[in-house]
């Protein structure tokens, strides 16, 4: 299988590039060798790779300063996309391609599923569900996965930050009325080695499908999940339980909206490919012992 890898230096990309391996010969791209920023340039390197399969790790996601530049959010994450979308036509190529919860208000308290109404907070969230337009307008074969609350092992994230503020501080305050399920670059990237080689043998199983890892919770339950975990394990905590404080959203003003409700539902996903997926805290686990560990 030869295979196209955009966004390789993103934290999804990075996993993608180890679980994309065993499937075939890769060529990875990143910023520096296909600007997202310049339709033309990534579509012609689309052209001369000519590869049966392109998976777009690339986006846009500094969400916030997505509102002040709009222009630039909306090239990365919708016109580029649908330039790669009109050549994956033109060639027969799978495109897989990731989009994100923030398509959606984040109204009510249960999961959306595929078919559910968009209505976008934000640039952010605007932006990624016109690339998913697109894609999907192109005609070209494609798996989009609809996904939340991202994290990896490499570089920073939300549970290393907290364990960080944890052992410098005697209080923290941490948003509880937003709630969606932590989810791994790891697990998304070995998710998409299996669904797009079943994608490839049985082309009915492209679509759109909603990808995180299994149960919920709010950025406060998991702050509290990370400092226990932490502290059963000996690490140095200094706040103590009962100083990890609740506080609306509202307390946090940011200049893009943020959904309240992240729940996205995956029974889609599991029917298709079979799949059964891991526990939010499982991926997390895994991940705090390889930092903690280092």
């Amino acid at each position: 299988m030869n295979i196209l890898l955009l966004g390789k230096g993103g934290q999804v990309g990075w996993e993608l590039q180890r679980a994309l391996a065993p499937l075939g010969h890769i060529t990875a791209h990143d910023v520096d060798t296909a600007d997202f920023s310049q339709p033309d340039q990534v579509a012609a390197i689309v052209r001369a790779v000519r590869p049966q399969v392109i998976v777009n790790a690339a986006a846009h996601t500094a969400v916030d300063k997505a509102e002040s530049e709009p222009d630039l959010a909306r090239l990365i994450n919708a016109d580029t996309p649908g330039a790669i979308a009109a050549e994956a036509a033109d060639i027969g190529a799978l495109l897989v391609h990731y989009s994100t919860d923030y398509v959606f208000d984040g109204s009510g308290h249960a999961p959306r599923d595929e078919n559910a109404a968009t209505a976008p907070l934000s640039v952010y969230g605007q932006t990624k569900l016109e690339g998913e337009q697109q894609i999907m307008a192109s005609g070209c074969r494609h798996l989009i996965f609809r996904t939340s609350w991202v994290y990896a092992a490499r570089g920073g994230n939300f549970a290393k930050t907290m364990l960080r503020l944890a052992a410098e501080r005697d209080e923290l305050k941490v948003i509880n009325d937003q709630t969606g399920s932590p989810t791994g670059a790891d697990l998304l990237a070995d998710v998409t080695a299996h669904a797009l080689r079943a994608a490839q043998a049985n082309p009915s199983l492209a679509g759109l499908y909603h990808l995180v890892a299994d149960g919920e919770t709010s950025w406060y339950d998991y702050a509290r999940y990370v400092i226990e975990w932490a502290r059963k394990q000996g690490h140095t905590v200094r706040v103590q339980p009962e100083n990890i404080l609740a506080v609306p959203t509202t307390e946090y003003p940011t200049p893009a909206r943020r959904p309240l409700n992240s729940r996205l539902a995956t029974d889609k996903l599991k029917q298709a490919f079979g799949l059964t997926l891991p526990h939010w805290q499982q991926g997390v686990e895994r991940m705090l012992t390889e930092h903690l560990g280092k």
